[in-house]
């Protein structure tokens, strides 16, 4: 093979090689910051790992707001009008977050079932509802 050609070839798979590695490494981390949506439904059927960071939404409960004193802490129930979820939070809790209200809840979930918040995110005026939780809930009615 001639010099020329062969410095070629060279210069070609190394192009190559390195889009693959950077699509690689792109889709890699991609995949990683993917915020999954699930209802408590949903999440009673699923196998989610421990370790996963993902997104719950519903209805809080009627009475199940549970605010520990002297602590920022707050647990509640989350429903799909099919399946109940616990939910903790330790944090300010946005000011429209109340009873019979939907909300999307960010975090992991724990070993005894338990859902881990490090954000909630609530509805920001009377007529609004997060899209996914509007569907999930019109779905099970």
């Amino acid at each position: 093979m001639h010099p020329i050609r062969k410095q070629r070839l060279y210069v070609v798979l190394s192009i190559l090689l390195g889009t693959a590695v950077a699509a690689f490494l792109v889709f890699k981390g991609l995949s990683e910051n993917i915020n999954l949506f699930y209802s408590p439904s949903d999440l009673k059927k699923e196998k989610i790992s421990v370790d996963n960071q993902i997104r719950v939404g519903g209805m809080v409960k009627k009475d199940s707001i549970n605010k520990e004193n002297n602590s920022l802490r707050t647990s509640f129930v989350i429903t799909d009008f099919e399946e109940d979820l616990l939910i903790t939070y330790e944090g300010i809790l946005p000011d429209l977050f109340s009873e019979e209200a939907g909300i999307v809840a960010k975090g992991k979930i724990n070993e005894e079932g338990t859902f881990i918040a490090n954000e909630v995110l609530a509805k920001h005026d009377e007529n609004y509802m997060p899209p996914e939780v509007a569907k999930t809930l019109k779905d099970k009615k």
